[in-house]
């Protein structure tokens, strides 16, 4: 009987940029292209960042959408590390992009916030009236296969976005399939932990929405995109 090999795996830390606040005391809408790490964003990311240094994780490489929350979240985990990388910044990697809320029809208002991180969601469904699940999955598959073919690196970090991350995580729950599931709930600051090998169907899911200040996420049962819906129609009727 020939001997078994184990299989050889890499190790991707695949983490959600630390809380952020999108909306001002007013109700305007913050740019979020610019919007930085609230008080809370920063000590997930700091928390983070500490279960990190006390497992004694180190990282090859570390890789930001170079939006300003996922770069500071990743600033903050290496400053925990204390390992000195330059942060890689993979455009291709942004969160999912809307449109103009002020395009869409009133009727169409809730779906448009919600559809997309409902369920097993279709590739044509739209997200705030922008990019497409299709559309999001064509420019982050690529971008996740030329990661994996790079055989440098032995431990990667990548600090990404809610929908990004269903996206990759989706891709590897389905072994390498293109199925998006919007009920995957990324809570800010989590940190997932996923295996690759050598073939492309090969992904092992090791660890998925770890929250360091909140493991159990006992105080939460709404989605990100709920609260936020919550409080767009909140500063709505306060206009």
């Amino acid at each position: 009987m020939p001997e078994f090999q184990l299989p050889k795996r890499r190790r991707i830390y695949l983490m959600r940029h630390g809380d952020v606040t999108y909306f001002d005391a007013t109700g305007r809408a913050i740019d979020p292209e610019t919007v930085p790490l609230n008080a809370d964003g920063r000590e997930q990311a700091s928390a983070a960042g500490h279960v990190f240094a006390l497992q004694q994780i180190r990282f090859d490489r570390v890789i930001v959408s170079g939006l300003p929350r996922t770069v500071e979240t990743a600033q903050r985990v290496l400053a925990e590390t204390h390992q000195h990388i330059e942060l890689e910044i993979e455009p291709a990697l942004q969160e999912i992009r809307g449109g103009k809320l002020s395009n869409i029809p009133a009727a169409d208002i809730e779906a448009a916030f919600l559809s997309v991180f409902d369920g097993v969601v279709p590739e044509s469904t739209r997200f705030l009236g922008g990019e497409t699940i299709g559309e999001l999955f064509d420019r982050v598959l690529p971008a996740v296969a030329a990661l994996r073919a790079d055989d440098s690196w032995d431990t990667v970090l990548l600090v990404l976005h809610g929908g990004v991350n269903r996206a990759i995580l989706s891709h590897a729950i389905t072994a390498g399939g293109r199925t998006f599931f919007g009920h995957l709930s990324q809570a800010t600051g989590c940190i997932n932990a996923l295996d690759v090998g050598a073939a492309p169907s090969d992904w092992v899911l090791r660890t998925l929405n770890y929250s360091p200040p909140s493991p159990l996420h006992r105080d939460v049962r709404n989605t990100t995109m709920e609260m936020l819906y919550a409080q767009f129609i909140q500063y709505k009727h306060q206009a």
